[in-house]
């Protein structure tokens, strides 16, 4: 069984090398996902998959995950406001050790509370129709997740 972490040195250290991630933001009904390259210079939105059940959800993530190659996933972690954890949180904390046993590859949980107003924000400013942000904000959110956790990854991890 692989890491759940929310410390990016321990998952760094988890990693087998330098390799793609994606990032997950995993919603009630949908789950948004990014990738990075492999130099982890970018983070790229690509998806946004419909929730059905947790089984059919992590055989879906397990043929992304290895059709792409991912050697680590950030998954966003809702907490509340003061930091604190909420049901939600909790939540995709057990969703997250689900995915470890299922992927072993190493999990990061990053704090995600502003992600998704963070990409409202920017595709209202783009002008983007409402139909086409729900569409896309939850892709989106999870490209935002993945570009903060790769920014306090390139720093910690020698090389990059």
């Amino acid at each position: 069984m692989s890491i759940v972490t929310t410390e990016a040195e321990a998952f760094a250290e988890a990693l087998p090398a330098k390799g793609r991630l994606l990032a997950l933001d995993i919603g009630t009904k949908t789950i948004g996902l990014a990738t990075a390259s492999a130099d982890w210079a970018f983070a790229t939105a690509r998806e946004t998959l419909k929730r059905t059940k947790p089984s059919a959800d992590q055989q879906a993530l397990a043929a992304f995950v290895q059709a792409e190659s991912i050697a680590g996933l950030v998954i966003g972690l809702p907490l509340s406001m003061d930091g604190s954890d909420t049901t939600r949180t909790q939540s995709v904390r057990a969703q997250a050790r689900n995915l470890a046993r299922g992927l072993e590859i190493p999990i990061l949980l990053w704090d995600e509370r502003w992600s998704t107003v963070a990409v409202e924000r920017a595709m209202i400013d783009a002008d983007m129709s409402r139909a086409r942000r729900a569409e896309r904000v939850d892709a989106l959110a999870a490209a935002h997740i993945l570009e903060g956790a790769l920014a306090r990854l390139v720093r910690i991890v020698p090389g990059l």
